[in-house]
Protein backbone atom coordinates (compact mmCIF):
# COMPACT_ATOMS: atom_id res chain seq x y z
CA UNK A 1 0.00 0.00 0.00
CA UNK A 2 1.24 3.70 -0.57
CA UNK A 3 0.63 5.85 2.19
CA UNK A 4 0.62 9.70 1.02
CA UNK A 5 2.11 11.73 4.19
CA UNK A 6 0.92 15.43 3.42
CA UNK A 7 3.28 17.86 2.61
CA UNK A 8 6.32 14.94 2.75
CA UNK A 9 5.92 12.60 0.30
CA UNK A 10 4.46 8.85 -0.50
CA UNK A 11 6.11 5.85 1.69
CA UNK A 12 5.35 2.16 0.68
CA UNK A 13 4.11 0.29 3.54
CA UNK A 14 3.20 -3.36 3.48
CA UNK A 15 -1.20 -3.61 4.15
CA UNK A 16 0.23 -6.76 7.22
CA UNK A 17 2.02 -3.58 8.56
CA UNK A 18 -1.13 -1.57 9.68
CA UNK A 19 -2.30 -3.35 12.36
CA UNK A 20 0.82 -1.96 14.36
CA UNK A 21 -0.89 1.58 13.55
CA UNK A 22 -4.35 1.04 14.92
CA UNK A 23 -2.96 1.53 18.52
CA UNK A 24 -1.52 5.48 17.89
CA UNK A 25 -4.69 5.71 15.11
CA UNK A 26 -7.11 4.53 18.02
CA UNK A 27 -5.28 7.20 20.85
CA UNK A 28 -5.57 10.13 18.29
CA UNK A 29 -9.14 10.12 17.57
CA UNK A 30 -9.92 9.81 21.65
CA UNK A 31 -7.60 12.66 22.07
CA UNK A 32 -9.49 14.52 19.24
CA UNK A 33 -12.69 13.70 20.21
CA UNK A 34 -11.55 14.84 23.91
CA UNK A 35 -10.03 18.15 22.27
CA UNK A 36 -6.97 17.34 23.47
CA UNK A 37 -4.22 19.79 21.67
CA UNK A 38 -0.87 18.53 23.08
CA UNK A 39 -1.90 15.25 23.23
CA UNK A 40 -3.22 14.94 19.82
CA UNK A 41 0.35 16.66 18.48
CA UNK A 42 2.39 14.16 20.18
CA UNK A 43 0.42 10.83 18.89
CA UNK A 44 -0.21 12.30 15.02
CA UNK A 45 3.91 12.53 15.41
CA UNK A 46 4.44 8.98 16.68
CA UNK A 47 1.89 7.82 14.16
CA UNK A 48 3.84 9.52 11.29
CA UNK A 49 7.16 8.29 12.79
CA UNK A 50 5.51 4.56 12.89
CA UNK A 51 4.67 4.94 8.95
CA UNK A 52 8.77 6.14 8.60
CA UNK A 53 9.77 3.47 10.74
CA UNK A 54 7.95 0.44 8.86
CA UNK A 55 7.45 1.51 5.41
CA UNK A 56 9.85 2.56 2.32
CA UNK A 57 10.04 5.86 1.09
CA UNK A 58 9.46 6.33 -2.65
CA UNK A 59 11.51 8.52 -4.66
CA UNK A 60 10.41 12.40 -4.65
CA UNK A 61 9.37 12.32 -8.16
CA UNK A 62 7.11 9.20 -7.61
CA UNK A 63 3.22 9.47 -8.07
CA UNK A 64 1.92 6.69 -7.29
CA UNK A 65 -1.91 6.09 -6.22
CA UNK A 66 -2.07 6.46 -2.53
CA UNK A 67 -4.56 3.71 -0.30
CA UNK A 68 -3.87 6.06 2.72
CA UNK A 69 -3.89 9.51 3.05
CA UNK A 70 -2.19 11.25 6.26
CA UNK A 71 -2.24 14.29 7.69
CA UNK A 72 1.18 16.22 7.40
CA UNK A 73 3.24 17.12 10.80
CA UNK A 74 2.11 20.27 11.53
CA UNK A 75 -1.62 19.70 10.77
CA UNK A 76 -4.05 21.13 12.70
CA UNK A 77 -6.48 18.89 14.70
CA UNK A 78 -9.61 20.89 13.01
CA UNK A 79 -7.66 19.32 9.45
CA UNK A 80 -6.80 16.34 10.39
CA UNK A 81 -10.90 16.01 11.72
CA UNK A 82 -11.76 16.81 7.76
CA UNK A 83 -9.57 13.84 6.94
CA UNK A 84 -11.34 11.12 9.71
CA UNK A 85 -13.90 8.18 8.39
CA UNK A 86 -15.32 6.63 11.57
CA UNK A 87 -12.76 4.16 11.99
CA UNK A 88 -9.92 7.22 12.94
CA UNK A 89 -7.31 7.92 9.93
CA UNK A 90 -6.47 4.64 8.87
CA UNK A 91 -9.94 2.45 8.05
CA UNK A 92 -10.36 -0.88 8.85
CA UNK A 93 -7.74 -1.74 11.63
Amino acid sequence: MIVRIMGEGQVRLEESRLPELDKLDEELLAEMENGDGPGFRTTLQALLDKVHELGEPLPDDSLEPSGLILPSPDATLEEVRGLLTGDGLIPGT
